[in-house]
C-alpha cells in the first residue's frame, strides 16, 4: 500500500494575510496613501537617528570647559 502524496502548501505569513485583507477592503488610493504614510514614518525615524548621531559627534568634538 502506498502512502498518499504529500502536498506542500505555503502558510501565508501574518503580514501577507493582512495585506490580502487590506487589498480586499481598501481601494487602491487608500492603500497607496497608507504605504506613503509608512514610508514617511520610516524616513522620519532615519532622520531622527541621524540627528542623534550628529549630536553625539558634536558633543564628542566640543572642548570640555
Amino acid at each position: 500500500m502506498q502512502a498518499a502524496p504529500i502536498r506542500a502548501t505555503a502558510i501565508p505569513s501574518f503580514a501577507g494575510a493582512l495585506r490580502a485583507i487590506e487589498s480586499l477592503l481598501l481601494g487602491g488610493g487608500q492603500r497607496t496613501a497608507r504605504q506613503n504614510a509608512w514610508t514617511s514614518v520610516l524616513e522620519d525615524r532615519r532622520r531622527a537617528k541621524d540627528r542623534v548621531e550628529a549630536q553625539r559627534v558634536l558633543d564628542a568634538a566640543a572642548p570640555h570647559a
